[in-house]
């Protein structure tokens, strides 16, 4: 029984399709439905998730949900209860951050109202949602919870990461599952900060113009590292199937790593490792080379 929190695209809807094809009950929350649409005036919608859960063998649930309103949180957390009675992993992939961060300028230069939102939006939702939801998470032991995130804890804390607003947000989600992990040991349940490599979002497809079938075409030379949203999502449900998932607890996890841990693939069959390949090839301004890295 899981809640993916942010389940309306990217690594989000194929952690929920994941969960699905080992067989769980997901539901999939977000802003946009098929009649309603956020801010991002995307496509893709929640219904949609819980219909890709749903035919790859689980139940899809779609709720409609602002994570950053506690009413609607608690909303979905008390359907859950009613309808489930338990609920055992929680994912908080709400991110809600396109647009709202500029590369590479100072605080001082930046938009505050913008970068805020940023903080809100990535920071506060993820408060809102295990606030709302731990409760019913550890009434039975053994319950899951993964804090999606960019960068490991090891990566981030020597790098500086895009702006002032974009670095503390994603640092803040690490420190979250850090902390979490404390707070929920007791209670036999364990936190994880998880991210994935440069992973191929219909934003960043639609970004260099290229689909799923395409994305060899692009002419960034490093992009032949990239993976797919299935990758990560894989990584989540080989946790969430783990019986000895507590030795994560407390851990920055990337999905290349856990590939290695668990022996999962991403779709193409590949294993690409993004996180060494960029202290090992792209930071050191190798020319890209994947052989030994997927």
């Amino acid at each position: 029984m899981a809640l993916v929190a942010g389940a309306t695209r990217g690594a989000g809807r194929q952690i929920a399709v994941q969960l699905g094809a080992a067989g769980a009950t997901v539901y999939c929350t977000g802003r946009t439905t098929r009649t309603q649409q956020s801010e991002y005036q995307r496509p893709e919608t929640i219904e949609d998730t819980a219909e890709l859960v749903t035919a790859a063998g689980g139940t899809g649930i779609a709720i409609q949900a602002d994570h950053l309103d506690p009413e609607q949180v608690r909303g979905v957390v008390e359907r859950i209860d009613a309808e489930q009675r338990r609920l055992d992993v929680l994912v908080n992939d709400i991110w809600g951050g396109e647009g709202s961060f500029a590369w590479d300028k100072p605080l001082w230069e930046d938009d505050l109202e913008r970068g805020l939102r940023l903080l809100r939006r990535q920071v506060e939702t993820h408060v809102i949602t295990s606030h709302a939801a731990l409760p019913l998470l550890v009434r039975k032991p053994g319950g899951l919870v993964v804090e999606m995130t960019d960068g490991t804890a090891e990566y981030n804390a020597q790098r500086y990461r895009v702006s002032f607003f974009y670095d503390l947000a994603k640092a803040s989600v690490l420190r979250m599952a850090f902390a979490l992990a404390h707070e929920l040991e007791p209670h036999g349940a364990t936190a994880v900060a998880l991210t994935p490599g440069w992973m191929r979002s219909e934003v960043m497809l639609e970004h260099y113009g290229v689909t799923e079938d395409t994305w060899h075409d692009v002419t960034e030379p490093h992009f032949v590292m990239s993976e797919s949203p299935v990758y990560v999502g894989r990584a989540v449900a080989a946790l969430a199937a783990d019986p000895d998932v507590a030795r994560w607890n407390g851990r920055s996890l990337s999905s290349g790593g856990l590939a290695q841990e668990y022996g999962f693939t991403d779709a193409d069959g590949s294993r690409p490792d993004w996180w060494r390949y960029d202290a090992e090839v792209m930071t050191p301004g190798r020319p890209a080379d994947p052989t030994g890295y997927r």
